[in-house]
């Protein structure tokens, strides 16, 4: 895909000189944005931001992050991220994916970061991952000649979450996280900080359940239709027609031996037992993806990447299953615990669609969601293959004990991402990820496809779960 004819025309009426860049080409680029060091090249992007005065678009390195509270106050303003809907409309007018960073395409006013006046290079983002326009500083220049400037942004590798090669520097940062909040009156230790409900009897009865060699369909059975709503919700689960399986589904007992299996089952139940303890927040960025909904696409996203590994590399699938369902039960626990933040947080994320939200967190709590919820998980004596998973699932070079699971939990939201099943910055999956987890390329489009042609079953589950 190369770049539209519009925009070549509106640079050329211009003057500005360009060179397009694609192909094989591209591939260094891709390197560059997420590049660790300083660099005199930068990949250019673009952000729309809004508020009650009207439109602004900012030119940003795409490496960088918007620290949105310094640019409201430096220029009186109290914008947030337009939505992804009105984002999606201003692509699309200009034959785009994306919003191109194109500043002369837009009637809005322009605001640029300093950063890249003193680039040698700039690679402008032309709407599509599959091209970019090369402009020399000169030409920049011309370009953003009537823009405002601004030192607004910081280098992701400013943000991002300390290294926690142990469990124990991970609890020393969260806790040196909670601490920082005197505003919130947080001074307790991690169990009290928290201050969530308690695991529910269900689940506790299930964890039971999980380390007794001993259990059966029948124990199981026993433990879910103790809790009625929870029994409802998995012989819905096993009569979806994803599953397709023959007949009716009339209990737990049935949803175990003709469909799902105990090991499903059993992790399935504790997951769905789990989601009822906090409430799923209201506010949230523009055009989340439902936290029920995201939830089971990536259960299945799991399954599916389970079943296509080589069979003597698998893991656990209940696990993996169990590790997509609670995959962002930290997000939850953020709007538990943190409630005056919350809203801040979602209004960056919003500001920033080029960014993954763990730099946003860190940025503005010192902790993520995925710390977060990988501690509660383990407060609540959880797996601990599934604390792994919640852990490090944004930390794909991890390779600690149960990095399995993290890693498949990596490719699933990923993949995901990239097919637009859920929101978030898109990027090429690491072909040598997947040759450690025996996956192809091809493996993964098949199980995302599946998905595709199973989104209305899955939104039909989720929307069972959301109630």
């Amino acid at each position: 895909m190369s770049i539209s004819s519009q925009i070549q025309s509106c640079l050329t009426e211009q003057g500005i000189q360009f060179t397009i860049i694609s192909g094989e080409a591209v591939n260094p680029l891709h390197q560059l944005r997420t590049a660790n060091e300083v660099s005199s090249n930068a990949i250019v992007t673009m952000v729309v931001l809004e508020d009650s005065i009207g439109k602004i678009q900012l030119l940003m390195p795409a490496n960088s992050f918007l620290d949105l509270t310094q640019l409201c106050e430096a220029l009186g303003r109290n914008f947030q991220g337009i939505t992804k809907e009105a984002s999606t409309r201003l692509a699309e007018k200009h034959g785009a994916e994306k919003i191109p960073a194109i500043p002369l395409l837009n009637d809005i006013p322009t605001v640029v970061d300093k950063v890249l006046l003193s680039s040698d290079k700039l690679y402008l983002e032309v709407g599509n991952s599959e091209s970019y326009l090369e402009l020399s500083q000169q030409e920049f220049l011309k370009l953003v000649e009537s823009a405002e400037s601004g030192d607004y942004c910081i280098p992701t590798t400013d943000l991002k979450p300390q290294s926690a090669a142990d469990q124990e520097s991970n609890v020393n940062q969260i806790n040196q996280a909670v601490e920082q909040f005197t505003t919130l009156r947080i001074q307790q230790r991690l169990e009290q900080t928290l201050e969530m409900p308690p695991l529910p009897e269900t689940a506790e009865r299930i964890i039971q359940l999980r380390i007794n060699p001993e259990a059966g369909v029948g124990e199981l059975a026993e433990v879910v239709e103790k809790d009625p709503s929870l029994a409802a919700q998995v012989v819905s689960w096993a009569s979806s027609p994803y599953y397709a399986a023959p007949g009716t589904i009339k209990s737990v007992h049935d949803a175990v031996v003709r469909v799902l299996g105990f090991d499903l089952v059993i992790n399935l139940a504790l997951g769905l037992s789990l989601g009822k303890t906090v409430e799923i927040p209201n506010d949230g960025p523009h055009g989340i993806t439902p936290y029920w909904q995201q939830a089971v696409c990536s259960a299945a996203m799991m399954e599916g990447l389970v079943k296509a590994m080589s069979p003597d590399a698998r893991p656990s699938m209940g696990l993996a299953y169990l590790s997509g369902l609670l995959h962002n039960y930290g997000y939850l626990v953020l709007a538990h615990i943190f409630p005056p933040y919350f809203s801040l947080i979602n209004r960056y994320i919003e500001a920033n669609p080029h960014v993954c939200h763990v730099h946003v967190e860190h940025h503005l709590l010192g902790v993520t969601r995925d710390q977060i919820g990988g501690a509660l998980m383990e407060c609540w004596n959880m797996p601990n293959e599934v604390v792994t998973a919640l852990r490090y699932q944004h930390s794909p070079d991890n390779d600690g004990e149960h990095a399995i699971y993290s890693q498949l939990l990596y490719v699933a939201t990923q993949a995901m991402i990239n097919a637009g099943l859920i929101q978030g910055p898109k990027k090429q999956l690491d072909t040598s990820l997947l040759t450690t987890l025996t996956l192809r390329t091809d493996d993964v489009e098949a199980v995302v496809q599946r998905l595709v042609e199973s989104k209305d079953d899955l939104m039909s589950m989720a929307r069972t779960l959301a109630g």
